[in-house]
């Protein structure tokens, strides 16, 4: 069993680090809120203060953290993991944040001699929690080889995505169809409200024709048609309407970066912004519906 430092104890970290305690891991967490730390160690885990120590100390350090900023402070800042983390120690960073930042990052820590995958994860704080995330690996295969029975703790479907920032293309690129898929499902409701059309009756027929896709049949945004969606619960987050702002920005910089037009990509993050700025940040994202009925 490996020894884990893992720095981010939120709404994704904590589960996932308590998921490798019950594989017999040997977890140490570091957070800045005392409240992750104490749950971390009612569950088996060991607090640790720094960075630097958990780094250390580490067979594999695993990230969770909210953004490419904190990502490389956290990693090649003073007393950071590349500067504290001992040669051969495998890295993981399973943040949501841009191509760019993934790739410095990891060239970094390779001329220190560290195995670095970059490994965002879907699935949400429910999939975090069941230990059934979707694993989207950019890095060396070396590195993934390593990784692979570790992330399975943690996960389900564990993809090798490529190279160094590859598994954050892939997160971008899902997440971008996803908050499209959304907003068209949620006008297509709305619309059927409109005509007189029953939720049910719309969702019994387009859940098993052509207009199918994750976004109804796994996450209807309106009540009753699926019973674990967050529309039965107020639109009580699973992934926030800020988180997928956040994808769909960077979505939009990664393609203005590669010269690709994504204009329903453009679309979706102009909806969502406004969405955001009406003061539903902390809302589930599949609460656009409301938005999208004004």
């Amino acid at each position: 069993m490996a020894r884990i430092g893992f720095i981010g104890l939120g709404n994704m970290g904590l589960p996932m680090a308590q998921n490798l305690i019950k594989a017999g891991h040997q977890v140490e967490g570091v957070d800045v809120n005392p409240a992750a730390l104490e749950k971390l160690k009612s569950a088996g885990g060991t607090a640790v203060e720094f960075v630097k120590v958990a780094a250390a100390r580490a067979d594999v350090v695993i990230t969770m953290l909210p953004a490419g900023k904190e990502v490389r402070a956290v990693y090649l800042g003073a007393g950071g993991i590349v500067e504290s983390a001992n040669a051969g120690t495998l890295l993981i960073d399973c943040s949501t944040i841009d191509v760019d930042s993934a790739r410095a990052v990891a060239a970094e820590a390779e001329n220190k001699g560290l195995l670095m995958l970059d490994a965002p994860v879907s699935g949400g704080v429910g999939g975090a929690t069941a230990g059934t995330l979707t694993f989207m690996v950019g890095g060396s295969a070396q590195a993934f080889t390593r990784a692979e029975s570790i992330l399975q703790k943690m996960g389900k479907t564990i993809v090798h995505a490529g190279g160094a920032g590859n598994g954050q293309a892939a997160k971008i690129c899902n997440n971008m169809i996803l908050g499209v898929s959304m907003i068209a499902v949620s006008e297509a409701f709305v619309l059927a409200e409109k005509l007189g059309l029953d939720h049910q009756k719309l969702f019994d027929i387009s859940s098993k024709s052509s207009g199918q896709c994750w976004s109804m049949t796994s996450y209807c945004p309106v009540p009753g048609p699926v019973p674990t969606s967050p529309a039965n619960r107020d639109y009580q987050a699973g992934f926030t309407a800020a988180m997928m702002l956040k994808d769909l920005k960077l979505a939009q910089d990664a393609a203005k970066a590669a010269g690709a037009k994504t204009p329903l990509g453009a679309d979706a993050a102009r909806i969502y912004s406004s969405y955001v700025e009406s003061g539903e940040a902390g809302r589930d994202f599949s609460g656009i519906i409301r938005f999208v009925r004004g």
